[in-house]
């Protein structure tokens, strides 16, 4: 495999922005935390199921779930940051009215009340970790995702219904066209159109395409920021279709990206070789962003669809020089 090197005269480890949420976003953070210390995570801040969609609605607050994986993945490779991140992960038994919340989603939530502002709270908590790197939102209110959904009822496969919600976006059974945030027009964190300006390298994806990897490019000041950005703009593409994307081709989630964002150009696009190999356009598609597409090996070797975390890094390491 030839990988074309993007890497820029440091004379210390670059800076890297990774976008997205979830299990995607903990993906990457993954690997990345392998590459630098240098790391800035922006996570999308819809997310309304299980213990975030219930702090969410009670609360008023942002969701944390996927801010809490997000500093799970960062956390400090000792036994006090390893110990922690799994505290922070576990969840209470029972059906009272802890049962199902994750221990790290209260203990934001409960920084958020004290600081009020859930930038402090989220430091504070990778400080308790030893993270290596920073956690942000990406906006600073809760949004919802509004999807136009194909072929919702069996009964009318041909019609067009908006299903609303993270969580009922990503299970239903029609075939998504679109999204779109409410409120249409969020403020972005400031702190995260300054990182995106300074970085060195921006990594979107992987990731559910239309409920964690597209919502970023749907905050106007953000999407601006990461396209005027100078800085080296690399793609994760998942290991297979998701749910929300479940039949489409590599390529065709170059193209959705593309319609919701179509003034955003990419350095590379990284690719698993078995989602690639029957995928003659994604090629093109890669080359009508800007980007060289990158194929490899990323897959855990258990057939599970996740990425290898070694693997992952190494492409990362080799991309931009380090």
């Amino acid at each position: 495999m030839s990988v074309r090197r993007f890497d820029l005269a440091f004379d210390r480890l670059p800076s890297v922005t990774a976008f997205g949420g979830g299990h995607g976003l903990y993906a990457s953070l993954s690997a990345l935390r392998r590459v630098t210390d240098r790391l800035t995570a922006v996570v999308t801040v819809a997310d309304d199921g299980g213990s975030s969609g219930r702090l969410r609605a009670e609360f008023d607050c942002l969701p944390p779930g996927d801010l809490r994986m997000a500093l799970a993945a960062l956390c400090g490779d000792d036994h006090w940051g390893r110990t922690w991140a799994d505290v922070l992960q576990s969840r209470f038994g029972g059906e009272g009215s802890l049962g199902g919340h994750a221990v790290g989603n209260l203990l934001i939530l409960g920084l958020w009340e004290k600081f009020g502002d859930p930038v402090a709270g989220l430091d504070m908590v990778a400080e308790l970790l030893g993270a290596k790197g920073r956690v942000l939102p990406m906006s600073s209110v809760p949004l919802e995702i509004v999807a136009e959904v194909i072929g919702v009822d069996p009964l009318r496969p041909d019609e067009i219904s908006e299903v609303r919600g993270q969580a009922q976006v990503a299970k239903n059974p029609g075939e998504v066209h679109s999204v779109r945030l409410e409120p249409h027009d969020p403020p972005a964190r400031p702190e995260v159109i300054e990182v995106v300006r300074e970085t060195d390298y921006v990594v979107l994806g992987p990731g559910s395409w239309f409920t964690s990897v597209i919502p970023h490019l749907l905050v106007p000041d953000l999407a601006e920021a990461l396209t005027e950005t100078s800085a080296q703009r690399f793609l994760v593409l998942n290991l297979r279709p998701a749910e929300e994307t479940d039949g489409y081709s590599a390529s065709q989630h170059l193209e959705i990206l593309a319609d919701h964002a179509p003034r955003l150009r990419l350095d590379a696009v990284i690719a698993d070789e078995s989602f690639a190999r029957d995928d003659r356009h994604l090629a093109n598609y890669a080359a009508s962003l800007g980007a060289d597409l990158v194929v490899a090996d990323l897959a855990m070797r258990d057939g599970s669809a996740r990425h290898d975390p070694l693997r992952l890094a190494s492409i990362f390491a080799e991309l931009m020089g380090v």
